[in-house]
């Protein structure tokens, strides 16, 4: 992604001239590390039927978080000199996703060593206490793979997947080892095991380790199908796959999308899908919901956490702090060996306000102001704009 801050004279050149492979700088308690592939999540619940009759579960994705310098120092201000604490700018955040029986982020950056230094723009390296604020927040798993997982080489990789395994978050779309990128993540909830996926279109033109072709989950049709097939023969009930892609400061779905989009929502195996959802991240701007092939597609999520962004215009942008949290109950299938399907789909307005910052719910009642109202129907207006309100999308609550 590029993301990027108001810069001046000299240093707006270079951002421009940058902007084609960057993200630009803009100027917050740990779980047990879980064994590796294990099935982790919330507990199946228990229905009327007995103890072992699935439940159904909501599952909630959100979008990049993008450390630039000035995220990394106001995490350094709320830790008050101990670190960085990025749970105060996640809390905005906390209630929805703390509330779902799974919820799924989005760490587009590697982490740098303990103690630093962190870095923003172009080559990110942020505070590894972010792992830890993402677990106390109530996110089970994130997607690693993005244009910026290789920022630090396989190096900043493998800190960040320790990092996030300390934290007993589970992580998707990078991996230290053959075996590991070979296993799908899998998670469990409401009585079904749903495998997280994830991809990115490239890394901006690092190469991939020598002798690790598996580090990052580079983006390609019959590798997602491909991968998606080998998790229903792992057990999975649900298939999520994550996708860094899309052209950036763009708010439709580029061509790429589409067809890639329409394409995996059509893969089928034995009369079922092989891919349940399809969560987009990477153009720093809310992207449509849209249902393909009975399959619900989210083209781009928006960036969660992000400095103050200059779009490919050198112009402060405020689009790129604006975000959607999606949300989709998934209902246990009707008929031996069906589907787990989706019956209910939503999203939820969010902003980060970089003067404070904070992840903004605009959806809670505080949010009601004239600017806030403001930025939540613009979100709307483009989460709808591909007829998800047809197919029952609807803004919660």
């Amino acid at each position: 992604m590029t993301s990027r801050t108001r810069p001046a004279g000299a240093a707006l050149a270079a951002l421009l001239l940058a902007a084609a492979t960057g993200c630009a700088d803009g100027s917050g308690p740990a779980g047990g590390t879980p064994t590796p592939g294990a099935p982790t999540g919330a507990a199946p619940s228990a229905a009327p039927g007995g103890p072992s009759a699935p439940a159904g579960f909501t599952l909630v994705a959100s979008g990049d978080i993008l450390p630039h310098d000035s995220v990394i120092r106001r995490a350094a201000e709320d830790a008050d000199g101990a670190g960085h604490d990025f749970g105060p700018m996640l809390s905005g955040a906390k209630p929805v996703v703390s509330g779902a029986d799974l919820a799924i982020c989005h760490m587009e950056t590697v982490y740098g060593k303990e103690g630093g230094p962190y870095t923003g723009y172009p080559a990110f390296t942020s505070p590894p206490e972010i792992a830890a604020a993402l677990r106390a927040t109530g996110y089970d798993s994130c997607s690693t793979a993005s244009n910026h997982t290789l920022d630090d080489g396989a190096a900043g990789l493998r800190r960040t997947l320790d990092a996030l395994d300390r934290a007993g978050v589970r992580h998707a779309g990078s991996a230290r080892t053959a075996e590991e990128a070979a296993r799908p993540t899998l998670l469990t909830a409401g009585g079904a095991t749903v495998a997280h996926l994830a991809y990115t279109y490239g890394t901006n033109g690092y190469p991939l380790p020598e002798g690790q072709p598996w580090a990052v989950a580079v983006l390609d049709e019959g590798r997602v199908i491909a991968d998606a097939r080998a998790a229903r023969a792992a057990g999975a009930d649900v298939v999520v796959v994550s996708v860094h892609w899309g052209s950036e400061w763009q708010t439709a779905p580029d061509e790429r999308q589409l067809s890639l989009g329409r394409a995996l929502t059509a893969s089928r195996s034995g009369g079922r899908p092989d891919v349940d959802l399809v969560i987009g991240t990477h153009a720093h701007v809310p992207q449509a919901y849209e249902k393909v092939n009975g399959t619900w597609i989210v083209y781009g999520m928006g960036d969660q956490i992000a400095g103050d962004m200059i779009n490919h215009e050198g112009a402060y942008d405020p689009r790129g702090n604006r975000s959607s949290i999606g949300r989709f109950t998934f209902g246990p299938p009707r008929t031996p060996g069906g589907r787990w399907e989706v019956t209910k789909a939503e999203f939820l307005p969010q902003w980060f306000d970089t003067a404070r910052g904070r992840v903004v719910d605009l959806t809670a009642a505080d949010a009601g102001d004239a600017r806030g109202a403001e930025i939540r129907d613009g979100i709307r207006d483009v989460v709808l704009g591909r007829g998800a309100g047809r197919d029952g999308l609807v803004m919660g609550r």
